[in-house]
């Protein structure tokens, strides 16, 4: 399926994708300011883009960004994802040759921890993204970052198609990227944070590790949304890593 998408910036520039979070829309890259041409899309489910029932893969979920890509007649493209986002960056750049450049932020290729995620499953399913928003939320930002932000935050969650969420969630659970990393060739600038128990930064460090044109970052006052929380560094590490690979 084609996703929703909102596509900005100089027509003569390199293409950039930014893959969103679990539970988050194109919102989540609102005032980031990169001199490229930039491509922002909805997960299934999330934000504008259809909700078709589960279950879903990885495969599914990087398969329409293909389709997006194929959809505007881009064949290469910069990308850079957090979270879900990243791991649907990681598979399109070790499964297909669309991925010029790559940027991994707050992510993971394998979580050990199929309990977490069928718990979390399970609870959607039963209950709603009520059942699970706070503790989910909890895990984006530190204690201290701005309450109206977080509470934009949580309402964006809640607006996910629930049982889209947890088709998502099962793509999670079921994924293990760890063979397919060692295929990637596309230079890739990983970034990890320092506060985030989601995907902690050794997560990060083994995905750099397994990527041979690869450079680890760690930005410290930050949980999993880092792109949110350590704005400007984030940004700083994106603008000097993008911007070299060959768009549309």
């Amino acid at each position: 399926m084609i996703p929703h998408f909102e596509l900005s910036g100089p027509e003569d520039a390199p293409v950039l994708v930014l893959g969103n979070s679990l539970g988050t829309t194109t919102r989540l890259w609102d005032g980031f300011g990169l001199p490229l041409r930039i491509l922002r899309y909805d997960h299934r489910g999330h934000g504008g883009s259809a909700a078709p029932p589960g279950p879903y893969t990885l495969a599914d979920l990087a398969g329409d960004v293909v389709e997006l890509l194929d959809h505007l007649g881009l064949r290469r493209v910069e990308y850079c994802g957090v979270s879900l986002g990243g791991m649907v960056g990681m598979w399109l750049a070790a499964y297909t040759d669309r991925i010029s450049r790559l940027a991994l932020v707050c992510t993971t290729a394998w979580f050990e921890d199929k309990a977490l995620w069928d718990k979390r499953i399970l609870d959607v399913r039963a209950g709603g993204l009520e059942r699970i928003a706070d503790a989910v939320v909890g895990r984006w930002f530190t204690p201290h970052f701005d309450a109206m932000r977080v509470r934009s935050f949580h309402d964006m969650l809640l607006s996910t198609d629930p049982f889209a969420y947890a088709a998502c969630c099962e793509a999670i659970r079921d994924m293990d990227l760890r063979p397919a990393l060692p295929r990637i060739t596309a230079p890739t600038a990983v970034i990890a944070a320092a506060q985030d128990h989601a995907t902690p930064p050794e997560h990060l460090r083994a995905i750099s590790e397994a990527i041979r044109d690869s450079s680890l970052y760690i930005v410290g006052d930050a949980a999993h949304l880092a792109n949110v929380e350590a704005h400007s560094a984030v940004e700083v590490i994106l603008d000097e890593h993008l911007g070299g690979g060959n768009g549309g």
